[in-house]
């Protein structure tokens, strides 16, 4: 059985190769310049937890093109949100009858948009939970606790013994709704992120940061109360105690959360990632799709809809070195 990860960057490269050196057979396609990389130095993979993995050069079969995809019996797809419409259409003509889509990106639709354009096939809801950093020369870190997840679908099958063997197993759910919204309140934290430019922990060890990250969260949290939607436990605490849990003392927090602050020094949000490489973001994805939320409830979303903001004033060229303080001052002033 041959895995396809369509759209091979940070999280394509770290899953794939995974599954690569578990001894599955694997195609990344990405782009060139990943590409080149990889086959001068290989993939080496590196988890919070102490993981290190070699894949050489001569193992790694990295295309650049759709049409690579053909013989694929499963196909990862790990494009930024805003590629999913195109990555449909530009797999449409070249999949295998009876090849397994599933979407292992940010948002909450890009399952429903490859499904439209994949007609007549099974496309099925995923979710990474961890943080990927790109560090150079075929280097992928892997630097925060978490796992795959996936809408449980008999046509997996296949392919659970290879994700067991990369040391990621598939962690499957009859309803997904309720996760994702769960990695949607984790990753509105990435807008924060990217706007402060320090890393994870770092950031998340400042309560002037932290109670950035709450009032995003209880403003998403608000309006799935609103629709009845109850987001899934990820972490140790329940969704609806962690904006609580992260305004308290930096002292306290250490004490009682110091769980989530075992974030390798080296992990960065994927938001941060995309604007030191002058790319586009998904923050309309993310914290964008709070907005989108509290509006079909004639509603709002301040706080959230500021972040997106202020994201897409960094993607022109804006401020990227907020301090915890004058963050939330300026979101707390939000109407």
């Amino acid at each position: 059985m041959e895995i396809c990860v369509y759209g091979a960057g940070s999280i394509g490269c770290y899953v794939g190769g995974r599954l690569a050196a578990g001894g599955a057979r694997v195609v990344l396609i990405g782009r060139e310049r990943l590409a080149a990389d990889i086959r001068a130095h290989g993939l080496h993979l590196t988890d919070w937890l102490g993981a290190d993995v070699r894949v050489a050069a001569r193992d790694v079969r990295f295309e650049t093109v759709p049409a690579a995809a053909a013989s694929a019996d499963l196909v990862l797809i790990a494009v930024k949100s805003a590629g999913t419409a195109q990555a449909g259409r530009e797999l449409a003509g070249v999949l295998k009858p009876g090849a397994l889509v599933v979407s292992f990106q940010n948002g909450l639709r890009n399952a429903e948009v490859l499904a439209r354009e994949l007609p007549g096939r099974t496309v099925l809801t995923g979710m990474v939970e961890f943080n990927v950093v790109n560090r150079g020369q075929g280097r992928f870190h892997h630097g925060s606790e978490g796992g795959l997840d996936v809408k449980d679908d008999a046509m997996l099958a296949p392919f659970l013994p290879a994700f067991t063997a990369s040391g990621i197993p598939l962690r499957r759910h009859a309803d997904m709704v309720p996760v994702m919204w769960a990695k949607l309140l984790l990753n509105l934290n990435n807008a924060i992120n990217a706007l402060c430019g320090i890393p994870l922990k770092q950031e998340l060890s400042q309560r002037a940061f932290r109670r950035c990250i709450a009032r995003a969260q209880r403003e998403c949290l608000d309006l799935l109360d609103h629709e009845r939607i109850v987001p899934a436990r990820l972490t140790p605490l329940p969704p609806h105690w962690v904006p609580t849990m992260l305004g308290v003392p930096d002292a306290v927090f250490r004490a009682l959360a110091g769980r989530m602050l075992q974030i390798d020094p080296l992990a960065r949000s994927s938001m941060w990632e995309d604007l030191e490489a002058g790319r586009a973001t998904e923050v309309d994805y993310l914290n964008g799709e709070v907005v989108k939320l509290a509006k079909s409830l004639d509603l709002t979303a301040p706080v959230n809809e500021k972040l997106t903001a202020l994201v897409h004033a960094a993607e022109k060229g804006g401020r990227r070195d907020w301090t915890g303080p004058e963050l939330l001052a300026l979101l707390t002033a939000v109407r």
